[in-house]
């Protein structure tokens, strides 16, 4: 959460912002920088080759009139790039400056993490605690969650932010023991610590046992302990009827264009993903963290290191952090995703290099992960390059086609069209993949590089996926195909009753139409394509594994659909 492209797949919604499988790699050591020299507003054209190369990325990648993206890039203490593309405001013509306030989602978790940091330092919070000693009343249905559970993703609550009938409550102020009761509930998704899901919940009951330990509100703890300290003047808790000095509006991507983002109450964010932030004050929290003027160096480490689920497996996720590599380097990262804005921060600690970009486009592109990793990727000396490509026959490449599955359960499809291989991770997108070796092959202008192994036998039987660092690896699975859904016979005029625009996610629209006797959807950015029906309201797709149910209400009248795929069941409201 594209690596996290918004594809038919909905890789994170709402305040998730986290890869459909979360890079694998080791733990890091802590950037030393201790202070961020930034050039004064207004600086001139790019000093350097590498600064030019970046513009010139950005440029290609924000249109100069549509919303806009601000960026920073640190090496080593100095900043190599800091400039604003296309608009913070549309419909007054505002050019986005780096000053400019963006809402900044799930980048709030980092600082959430800090605060649990903070305060386990101090001894008032442990790891291993659970989180019943400061929530005594959470329903844990008879498990032991702990805060270290929560703060890595493995403690089995339900995410409110997957669950249907959330999304009627977007607009209410909520006080946090409302926005705990939406969840507390529901079913344990699996048993703590033995699996990683992105959890929004999660974090909120983090940022409750913030307030219990700390006694004042997240809000005033952050900004006591961590935005005054630092000097992050432009970082705070965002309250929508506040005036915050150079907010930047946020938008959403339509089917006809851009529209003003939806209204969310920012009391359910909370310490998911509430704060607004600069890049500038966001390079100011990457220099203070490796200085040690957050939490020990000990600490941060720790919140560095990717979590090892029960079954040994790693998990690729820290706290608050997913945990990456490239080119040898480790890496941390992560993204944010909310209601008409896009974030993504990242640091190579090892070269000093820190790089923060902010959108106020909640859509497919632009995409601040992959311009942030290109960015860092040039600031490093290590752009990214296509290799050198090799021609294989047909023949050649059939060995390869197949279904591949990963220790959780994750399905790679690899298919052959004549000379031309083809991969979908997880279910999602058909992604070409161009040879580089008789077994090694890329996505071209892409960081994903694969491979496949071969067994005693000389089949291929093992995929070994790289995109800014090493995926789960997944293994031949030669069982059977399920057979297709049949294909129902129903009458095409009741198609009419069905199209409309479903919101998967803010930005992110599935538009059904009628073509004749075809039904199509057509997701944002993507290419339309055919449903088959399986009943008058149950339909299917050939060209990946997914089905899409559409919901009535009381009156027959379709109100919305349910997006099956990758095992999880999607709600989309229907919006037109």
């Amino acid at each position: 959460m594209t690596h996290t492209r918004l594809r038919i797949v909905v890789a994170a919604l709402f305040l998730s912002c986290a890869p459909v499988d979360a890079p694998f790699a080791q733990t890091t050591a802590v950037q030393k920088s201790t202070t961020v020299t930034t050039p004064r507003p207004g600086a001139a054209k790019p000093a350097t080759a590498e600064a030019a190369t970046i513009d010139q990325l950005f440029r290609a990648a924000v249109k100069a009139d549509g919303p806009g993206v601000t960026v920073i890039v640190v090496r080593k203490g100095q900043v190599l790039h800091r400039a604003g593309y296309g608009l913070a405001h549309v419909e007054l013509g505002v050019a986005a400056k780096p000053e400019h306030v963006f809402r900044i989602g799930s980048v709030t978790k980092q600082f959430t993490s800090a605060a649990v940091l903070m305060l386990v330092e101090e001894g008032k919070i442990a790891l291993d605690d659970p989180i019943t000693r400061f929530l005594p009343d959470y329903p844990t249905q008879g498990k032991t969650i702990t805060v270290e559970h929560l703060l890595t993703h493995t403690s089995g609550i339900q995410s409110y932010t997957d669950m249907p009938k959330w999304r009627e409550l977007l607009r209410r102020d909520l006080s946090l023991t409302e926005l705990t009761d939406v969840f507390k509930n529901e079913p344990m998704q699996f048993a703590p610590g033995e699996k990683w899901r992105y959890n929004n919940s999660g974090y909120v009951l983090l940022g409750a046992i913030i307030e219990k330990a700390a006694g004042k509100p997240y809000a005033e703890f952050v900004k006591e302990r961590i935005f005054t300290p630092l000097g992050m003047a432009d970082t705070r808790y965002d309250v929508t009827g506040e005036l915050i000095p150079r907010r930047a509006a946020g938008y959403d991507q339509s089917r006809t264009g851009i529209a003003n983002a939806q209204f969310l109450s920012m009391t359910q964010p909370h310490a998911a993903g509430a704060l607004v932030s600069t890049v500038d004050d966001l390079a100011k929290w990457d220099a203070a963290l490796g200085a040690g003027k957050v939490v020990k160096p000990e600490s941060l480490a720790r919140a560095f290191t990717d979590y090892k689920l029960s079954s040994g497996n790693s998990s690729g996720y820290g706290y608050g952090w997913q945990i990456a590599r490239y080119e040898g380097q480790a890496v941390q990262e992560h993204g944010g995703g909310i209601p008409g804005f896009r974030a993504h921060v990242l640091r190579i600690p090892s070269e000093g290099v820190y790089a923060a970009v902010l959108s106020n486009l909640a859509g497919p592109e632009p995409d601040p992960q992959g311009l942030a990793r290109r960015a860092a990727a040039i600031a490093i000396g290590k752009p990214l390059t296509n290799p050198a490509a090799v021609s294989l026959t047909g023949e050649q490449l059939e060995p390869f086609v197949g279904r591949y599955v990963t220790v959780a359960g994750t399905r790679h499809t690899v298919t052959r069209d004549g000379s031309r291989l083809f991969v979908q991770f997880g279910g999602g997108t058909r992604r070409e993949l161009t040879p580089s070796g008789n077994d090694t092959f890329f996505e071209k202008d892409a960081f994903t590089r694969v491979r496949f192994q071969k067994d005693a036998a000389g089949k291929y039987v093992r995929l070994e996926i790289d995109n800014f660092g090493p995926q789960p690896a997944a293994t031949r699975d030669d069982t059977p195909d399920k057979p297709a859904p049949a294909e129902a016979k129903v009458d095409p005029a009741s198609y009419d009753a069905l199209v409309g625009e479903y919101e998967l996610a803010p930005g992110f629209v599935l538009t059904v139409t009628r073509e004749g006797d075809k039904l199509m959807t057509q997701a944002t950015g993507q290419q339309k394509v055919e449903v088959f029906p399986s009943s008058p309201t149950e339909f299917f797709l050939k060209v990946v594994e997914a089905r899409l149910s559409f919901v009535k209400d009381t009156t027959g009248k379709v109100t919305g659909l349910v997006l099956h795929q990758g095992g999880r069941d999607m709600p989309a409201k229907r919006i037109k």
